[in-house]
């Protein structure tokens, strides 16, 4: 039988519907980020920004602790059956922000969110790794960001807008009922798995590089233990990740009550939801084939630290024009991080462990959700928004330069590595 081809041109037209479906992944996170910090204080009265957090950080524990089953069940079962399990669970989530008649009503929705968010990013991520093979795997990541995040901001900016006209329930959140049918529907009748691309991958790596074939079978303990602190480029994608994602859920979280402090109308605070992701989205067109050319190391770095000063100048200016400027920034420091990472993750990671990689690190990455929100409702209560918003600055550039000075570089370098087994 004819091994699958490896590469984007190969495989471009599954690749391109991957795309289309972390676009509705994606649009999926977006129904909440502009309106659902003003459902938690207008429809049920939470005045401690901790308390209206915890959605946040309900959302970001389980898909923390999901991206490590995804991983897990990609490698084991497939990964469209994983991918499709994540539709039907993601299926109720709009139904129960609609309905929800008590705020513990949205922090099960948001379990359920989590759940499908860390099954179906993941697998999204996974499979188009696994069709780019390994020259191509900066692009590869940078496309499936792109289509992700482009897809929140314009969800984001839909549901703000509808909310603006109809009110906050339950008219902007029927968008989530047809992004969910759409995912599931183009999941389940249109998706290849792609087990078959990893495992001739693997075969070629085997052929060219024999020590690599010790990679197969590997220890959750051991790629644990690299991913978290003895491996440093693994283990500094984790840091850098998990404050990347600290900051996002503070904009997910404070953004619209920080805006809507400031004296903001609907329609301008789903203006500013809308811009951060947008620019983020749209520059890793660019920043993902970039880390492809100079290399992953400093567009890693260079990002956190255009993060950090973002955050830091959001809270010093007072106009709709500059906080949109700040929240541009905010995007694209971001932009030049995200993808970058997933592709370091690609680099080190044998094809026979790389799901289970892929899932550390994102749970590593989402747990800076609960970190952020725990950090940020605290601050906020204590101190205000805007020295909340300040201390999280500061903490993203301490990321960028602790990973300016420990991260390996990791393009060109050996593209799978070999570890002990147990």
């Amino acid at each position: 039988m004819t091994p699958p081809a490896l590469g984007l041109r190969a495989n471009r037209r599954q690749f391109s519907l991957l795309i289309l479906v972390n676009a509705f992944v994606g649009a999926m996170v977006g129904l909440e980020r502009s309106i659902l910090p003003l459902i938690a204080e207008h429809d049920f009265g939470l005045a401690s920004k901790s308390a209206a957090l915890s959605f946040v950080l309900t959302f970001g524990l389980v898909k923390a602790l999901t991206n490590v089953v995804a991983g897990r069940l990609g490698d084991r079962f497939g990964r469209k059956r994983t991918l499709v399990a994540g539709w039907l669970i993601g299926l109720p989530v709009p139904i129960l922000v609609m309905v929800a008649p008590t705020w513990s009503w949205i922090i099960a929705a948001n379990v359920l969110l989590g759940i499908n968010q860390g099954l179906t990013w993941s697998m999204t991520i996974v499979m188009k790794i696994d069709l780019a093979g390994p020259r191509r795997r900066g692009l590869a990541m940078g496309l499936n960001e792109f289509a992700g995040y482009l897809a929140v901001a314009l969800s984001a900016l839909a549901t703000g807008v509808i909310a603006s006209r109809f009110g906050l329930r339950p008219e902007p959140f029927y968008l989530g009922i047809a992004f969910a049918a759409l995912g599931l529907a183009l999941s389940l009748l249109f998706v290849r798995d792609t087990m078959s691309h990893a495992r001739h991958e693997e075969a070629l790596s085997a052929t060219h590089d024999a020590p690599n074939a010790a990679g197969v079978h590997v220890s959750m303990r051991e790629l644990a233990t690299r991913a978290s602190w003895s491996d440093r480029a693994l283990a500094n994608a984790s840091q850098v990740g998990l404050v990347n994602n600290l900051n996002d859920g503070v904009a997910w979280g404070l953004f619209p009550l920080f805006f809507a402090a400031a004296g903001l109308s609907l329609s301008e605070i789903a203006w500013l939801a809308f811009i951060y992701p947008a620019t983020w989205g749209a520059g890793q067109l660019v920043t993902g084939a970039l880390s492809d050319r100079v290399g992953r190391k400093w567009l890693i770095a260079g990002g956190m630290c255009v993060q950090g000063a973002a955050l830091i100048a959001m809270v010093l200016v007072r106009d709709f024009a500059l906080w949109l400027l700040t929240g541009a920034l905010l995007g694209i420091g971001t932009a030049m991080v995200y993808p970058t990472l997933l592709a370091v993750i690609g680099d080190v990671a044998h094809p026979s462990w790389r799901g289970s990689a892929v899932g550390l690190y994102r749970l590593w990455r989402d747990s800076g959700y609960v970190a952020g929100a725990l950090l940020a409702g605290v601050l906020a209560d204590t101190y205000g928004m805007g020295a909340a918003i300040t201390s999280v600055g500061c903490l993203t550039l301490a990321s960028g330069l602790l990973a300016a000075v420990r991260m390996p570089e990791t393009l060109g370098a050996t593209q799978v590595r070999a570890m002990p087994t147990h």
